[in-house]
């Protein structure tokens, strides 16, 4: 597989968002790991007790029909003909266990430091959000302040004019 099909970008394309879970496809795995999708999922089934249903689920028909819709998948049979297994970061981990070739020993590390790239990016966008927050917070005590000071302006501006005592010493006899 050359160097363009498994850049960041690529596998980056190849996640998806189901049932709140970023996984990969079997059939994108496959092809990464440099076999078909139903070998993979031969060897899957053939090691199924390391595959735990949040390593690993069959999409629903209703689920499918979602990504074609979304023009994610442009169609059923780009998946194959069957519905396609998901695997989450740690069920892309076991694949490399259970399809034992170095290509997918390789892709399943560069998959997974992609996988922790979008953790890492998900955490600066949570710190820029918070320091956002903080922005506007003080922003929104100075326009507190500034509507104080202009109220203050204000009543010393429509304070009568009556002469005052003048302030400071007085000698006396004056």
């Amino acid at each position: 597989m050359n160097e363009l099909a498994t850049s960041d970008q690529m596998i980056a394309e190849k996640i998806y968002l189901i049932r709140g879970i970023k996984v990969m496809l079997d059939k994108d795995l496959a092809e990464m790991y440099g076999t078909i999708p139903i070998r993979l999922r031969q060897q899957v089934k053939r090691n199924i007790e390391r595959f735990p249903s949040h390593f690993m689920f069959q999409l629903t028909d209703k689920e499918v029909d979602a990504m074609v819709s979304q023009n994610v998948i442009p169609s059923r049979k780009a998946l194959g003909g069957a519905l396609p297994y998901a695997f989450s970061e740690h069920g892309i981990l076991m694949l490399a266990n259970v399809v034992k070739s170095q290509q997918a020993i390789d892709m399943s590390i560069k998959i997974i430091e992609v996988f922790v790239k979008f953790r890492e990016m998900l955490l600066s966008q949570k710190d820029l959000l918070l320091k956002f927050e903080q922005i506007e917070k003080l922003i929104v005590q100075h326009d507190d302040d500034i509507q104080s000071i202009f109220r203050a302006l204000k009543q010393l501006i429509h304070q009568n004019d009556e002469p005052r005592e003048p302030i400071g010493f007085k000698l006396k006899g004056n």
